[in-house]
């Protein structure tokens, strides 16, 4: 049987790494992982026929035994809940493994998956702004159109009605192609994840600590941040994974200067996130990421592309800024020993020739010539009993969306805004592998209106 060969694969595997030096224990373990993957892979197979063997009717259809993958990361097939990992985290989500061509058996198969979260947020200050909202709801389609070409669609639903008078919001999250043209490389075309930072690509709330989104990945790189384009990503077996790309990219002309909206997210304000996005001049992006040793992972990326597009302004004769560029970088780290669940990440960005831009707007919002944000966190899993595991956290972010601006005349310009830092200390609650409760307090220096008791419910599927 397969599994039986799976099995003595990995024994093989590791007599092999005993007897000859030369095998490195990265490789080691990226084979191994690759091995546990089709080994879930070929349970889930025979688990599938079970329940068909079992089925009272015959026509009945069988329910699929594993979710699909939810977000692409560089080097890897987004795992699915049940899927073996070698880099656990105490109360996050698994680490995502390296890739493993999908099972002949899979091609022709659909699945879905899916994720969402329902959040209260009281202020300590004023009372009367505490709410409840279905912060978002998900809804994932993965065909396994070949042995190694798969489509993959996400749509998502905020604030629980989206109308014209609604403050809810429907939106196409990923919609891609996806074609495995070895085992450890692929290509993937359409809408999808830029892989910058951990948030951006695994935001599920089951993958994160607290009830909302730390400010970083959300301020900074502004989460969920999706572009249409073209990548090639792969994995080594030293656990190197690599993703590049050519995408669309921010558009200037989105800028609002009676908005606060660039004040809450610099790029969130401009982005276009596949709706009529300009092409004029497309992006880069790359990113690197190293696992080679169990429990860390080290990372970073970088995206860089014009935001003018030789669009015209309403009300001026031409563009005045067709060559500003929007440029995103950031370096994280993750350590995972034990019960602890240690990380680290710091984004900055900037926007060239905004001194022309910003004569628009004297007097109004402003764009920002840089932007930064920092945080360090740390995590415990102080206690599992059965499908229950509780993991106090606590995290520290500094960030500053308007750092700086370009050189204007004086009374033109505006002044930097003061860096923000918000500490937020609270719990997650494991329920099995995919419900989470949350719990979490945030203190802000400067907003201290802002200062919360959060609570929230998330699950994946």
């Amino acid at each position: 049987m397969k599994t039986t060969r799976i099995c003595l694969a990995i024994a093989t595997l590791f007599a092999a790494g005993s007897g000859h030096a030369a095998t490195t224990d990265a490789k080691l373990l990226a084979r191994i992982e690759r091995l546990a993957a089709e080994l879930q892979a070929v349970k889930a197979e025979l688990k599938t026929v079970k329940a068909q063997a079992a089925a009272p009717a015959p026509t009945a259809q069988p329910t699929t035994p594993a979710p699909a993958p939810r977000t692409a990361i560089a080097g890897t097939a987004a795992p699915t809940p049940a899927a073996p990992t070698a880099l656990p985290a105490p109360s996050a989500a698994p680490a995502p493994e390296p890739y493993t061509s999908p099972l002949a058996s899979n091609a022709g198969r659909t699945t879905f998956f899916g994720y969402g979260e329902v959040n209260y947020n009281r202020p300590f200050r004023d009372q009367s702004q505490t709410q409840f909202d279905v912060r978002r709801a998900v809804i994932g389609i993965a065909h396994q159109a070949s042995e190694r070409t798969r489509i993959v669609g996400e749509f998502e639903f905020e604030h629980a009605i989206a109308s014209a008078t609604d403050s809810g919001e429907a939106a196409v999250e990923q919609l891609y192609v996806e074609h495995r043209a070895t085992d450890n490389v692929g290509l993937k075309g359409g809408l999808f994840l830029i892989p910058l930072g951990f948030l951006n690509l695994s935001h599920e709330p089951t993958a994160y600590y607290g009830v909302e989104r730390n400010f970083v990945e959300t301020a900074i790189i502004p989460s969920t941040w999706r572009e249409v384009g073209l990548s090639a990503f792969g994995v080594t077996d030293a656990g190197l994974r690599w993703d590049v790309g050519v995408t669309s990219g921010f558009d200037l002309n989105k800028w609002d200067g009676t908005s606060t909206e660039g004040r809450e997210s610099t790029l969130g304000a401009i982005h276009q996130e596949g709706q009529l996005a300009k092409g004029k001049d497309p992006a880069l992006y790359g990113a690197l990421s190293w696992r080679g040793t169990p429990g860390l992972d080290l990372g970073a990326g970088l995206f860089s592309g014009k935001a003018g597009h030789g669009s015209k302004v309403a009300g001026t004769p031409g563009y005045v800024a067709p060559d500003a560029r929007v440029t995103l970088w950031d370096a994280h780290v993750r350590w995972t020993p034990g019960n602890w669940d240690l990380a680290a990440l710091y984004a900055r960005g900037t926007i060239s020739d905004t001194a022309a831009v910003n004569t628009l707007f004297v007097g109004q919002t402003q764009v920002p010539k840089s932007f930064f944000g920092w945080y360090t966190q740390a995590a415990y899993k102080l206690w599992q009993g059965g499908e229950y595991a509780l993991s106090p956290f606590v995290r520290y972010e500094v960030f500053n969306t308007a750092a700086s601006f370009a050189a204007l005349p004086a009374g033109l310009g505006a002044d930097p805004e003061r860096d923000e830092k918000v500490v937020t200390t609270g719990a997650n609650l494991r329920v099995g592998d995919n419900v989470v409760l949350k719990a979490d307090v945030q203190r802000f220096q400067v907003a201290r209106e802002r200062d919360r008791l959060n609570l929230g419910i998330g699950y994946q599927f």
